[in-house]
């Protein structure tokens, strides 16, 4: 997406800047003050994902969102710089530029593992990591060889993020986000399919899924002693809430918090409780 052409109307845009810090043109978010909450979004999404978590948390701290590379308004420098651990370096090497020190790391979905894999490289939030429906478990049977390899497929095939924008209709993002388990409304719809319409955003999503790797993180999972609250939803039909039970139960220093009644995109069905859960785990 181009910034300012696509950013009408784009929550918190007031807040956006635009860092170069190579590879990438970063949009991050930053509002408040006081302790530093870091916030990642899930594959696919941006930092609208955020639109009404964000000034809740701002209002007693300081919250740095970020776009991920090539989604949202963050410029991708490099097609072989969206799996895991790529962009969790090239995040940490923003977060040294711009001398961010998060208290508080939050991920929702895939984010997570980004938070996870920052502490595993070396940043110690004072206060842990809050993972939102946490995506830390891999496909399961042949769906798990089959979706990475027709995500490279796709990925690599020419025009497949056009010919995708243009078959995407409001229609189809109600579906695809109500089989997420989630009501978010027609105007959080609005803002994805603004996303899914673009792309660029689409091209780095299926980049972003073609070279993600999970084995070697949930293999160091036992050495990641940050504290860490995984909160598990019962209606995700995306992630299940058993996905966040076993990867706690190989973390020394991880519970899981199950909420009732909401789906994948949780904190933007119920802001108000994740925000709760969030600025309790500020106080422990």
């Amino acid at each position: 997406m181009r910034w300012p052409r696509d950013a009408s109307n784009w929550p918190m845009r007031e807040f956006s800047q635009h860092i170069l810090c190579k590879p990438h043109r970063w949009h991050v978010q930053t509002a408040g003050s006081g302790p530093l909450i870091l916030l990642i979004h899930g594959a696919g999404g941006a930092t609208q994902s955020f639109r009404h978590l964000f000034p809740i948390l701002a209002t007693t701290n300081t919250v740095l969102a970020i776009d991920l590379p090539g989604q949202g308004f963050t410029q991708l420098g490099g097609q072989g710089r969206c799996g895991l651990d790529t962009m969790a370096d090239d995040l940490l090497r923003l977060l040294h530029q711009i001398d961010a020190k998060p208290d508080l790391i939050i991920g929702h979905s895939a984010g997570a593992a980004i938070a996870l894999r920052l502490c595993d490289l070396g940043i110690r939030p004072p206060h842990g990591v809050v993972g939102i429906n946490a995506a830390l478990g891999n496909f399961k049977g042949v769906a798990g060889w089959l979706f990475p390899a027709m995500a490279k497929f796709l990925a690599a095939t020419p025009f497949t993020a056009s010919v995708f924008c243009a078959t995407t209709t409001a229609a189809s993002v109600h579906k695809l986000i109500k089989g997420t388990g989630s009501n978010i409304g027609p105007e959080g719809e609005a803002f994805y399919l603004r996303l899914v319409q673009d792309t660029g955003h689409v091209g780095a999503t299926l980049s972003m899924v073609a070279q993600w790797s999970l084995d070697p993180l949930l293999a160091r999972l036992p050495q990641i002693d940050v504290k860490t609250t995984l909160i598990a939803c019962a209606n995700d039909k995306a992630v299940p809430p058993q996905t966040s039970a076993e990867a706690a139960a190989h973390m020394p220093n991880a519970r899981v918090l199950k909420l009732p009644n909401l789906g994948h995109l949780a904190h933007e069905e119920d802001a108000d409780q994740i925000a709760d859960i969030i600025l309790s785990a500020l106080q422990s």
